[in-house]
């Protein structure tokens, strides 16, 4: 959620800045301004009232002390008008308030002065790209076929207990899962990230802190009768960990990393790119979360993309990193880095990691603060990342290390699996 003093102090900028995703908040941004105007002049007022009616009230005390009570209760009349003003007073603020969230909510982050412009993904900047390709025999196969073919996950198994988007890991398939998991998290620790074990269902609170709500209620499974949402992502119950939380200066930085399921409807979502693993309604993913200071929070976005990086060094997939534009760029985040893998029997680039710095949008709803050097209270920068999320991951492990015999599995992984090939 933007701040509105930031929005005082730059209107201009902020209006242009945001024209970046291809819509114009002009509208959205003078309207948040308007309303606190109402509300600061309506609370000004207020506080004249009520400043007046203790007056008011200490004169009708001693004027009846004095024994003169007729012209108590004629200044007793004007308080009762008095109070009937206040209370008019107090609904015009309630208004304001409601209409100053209502703006915020629907206001995006402001993208950092890096992002590109573009309509879609299409329009992201390639910033690197590593490894060879996979040069594949004549009768490779894409993975939901590999999967099959060795019995690694039973796809029709998932459709009759669930649905689709539900596939069922069997055998080397579900420790090849299993094996993932535990590298990444492991993989985490060693780079200084403390392992959360987290609920994988948050309450509305949750869901608004970080952004999921209500911009993507559409998007998430919701049990009505308790009022909760299962997460579509680590990040969500993580980063509440920090929601109303004043830290201080020098506990600075906070690294958290969990493995979590996540579900996601992925509301019209059809077509040859959402075959197999490609795009799921529950998946599992190893989410880095870090808390920073705003002075060093670019930085450590440029690390834990190194992170998600060396990762996909160690699985020995070639991968290449972009810079996502305005029109691809997610509500809240403030400049976003995608890593993707080549997938060689689908001959196209997957993305297995989104690398975002929010800056202060998800700490404003968090009321994630800290206090400074001279003891003045500022928000917190938040910043999350996936590391790795695991379907399109173990897409790319299946079509890249396919021979005419089986499936080879990357030597980092092989401790965990407990095998070095799939035949």
């Amino acid at each position: 959620m933007l701040q509105i003093n930031k929005l005082r102090e730059n209107t201009e900028g902020a209006i242009e800045l945001l024209k970046v995703r291809n819509k114009d908040f002009t509208s959205e941004i003078n309207g948040i301004l308007a309303a606190d105007d109402k509300r600061k002049a309506s609370q000004a007022e207020l506080d004249s009232v009520l400043a007046e009616s203790n007056r008011l009230s200490k004169e009708i005390g001693d004027l009846f002390k004095s024994g003169k009570a007729a012209e108590a209760s004629i200044l007793k009349e004007e308080t009762v008008l008095l109070k009937e003003k206040s209370h008019a007073l107090k609904e015009e603020m309630t208004k304001a308030e409601e209409e100053i969230k209502r703006l915020l909510y629907i206001v995006p982050n402001i993208p950092h002065v890096d992002v590109p412009s573009g309509k879609d993904d299409s329009d992201n900047k390639k910033i690197d790209e590593e490894g060879s390709l996979p040069d594949l025999h004549a009768e490779a196969l894409p993975h939901w076929e590999i999967a099959d073919k060795y019995g690694l996950i039973d796809f029709e198994l998932g459709v009759k207990i669930s649905g689709a988007g539900f596939p069922v890991y069997r055998g080397k398939g579900a420790k090849l899962q299993r094996a993932l998991i535990n590298f990444f998290l492991d993989e985490a620790t060693e780079a200084g990230y403390e392992e959360i074990i987290p609920p994988h269902l948050v309450n509305e609170a949750s869901g608004i802190a970080t952004g999921q709500l209500p911009d993507k209620e559409g998007q998430m499974y919701h049990t009505e009768v308790d009022n909760l949402y299962l997460i579509p992502t680590g990040e969500v119950p993580i980063t509440n960990i920090f929601r109303d939380v004043i830290i201080k200066e020098t506990e600075f930085s906070h690294k958290l990393c969990g493995y979590t399921p996540c579900f996601r409807r992925e509301a019209g979502s059809y077509g040859k790119d959402v075959r197999g693993l490609n795009r799921l309604h529950q998946f599992d993913k190893v989410e880095i979360v870090r808390v920073e200071h705003p002075d060093n929070s670019y930085a450590v976005l440029d690390d834990m993309v190194e992170h998600v990086k060396s990762l996909l060094r160690k699985l020995e997939l070639p991968f290449r990193t972009l810079r996502l534009c305005g029109g691809d760029l997610g509500f809240t985040a403030a400049l976003t880095f995608d890593l993707e893998v080549y997938s060689a029997a689908q001959k196209r680039w997957l993305e297995v990691s989104s690398i975002s710095n929010f800056e202060t949008y998800q700490a404003n709803r968090l009321k994630l603060r800290f206090k400074n050097k001279v003891g003045k209270t500022q928000l917190a920068h938040t910043l999350n990342g996936s590391a790795l999320a695991l379907p399109r991951i173990l897409a790319a492990l299946l079509e890249n290390n396919q021979d005419e015999k089986g499936i080879r599995i990357p030597e980092a992984l092989v401790k965990y699996t407990g095998f070095d090939y799939i035949d």
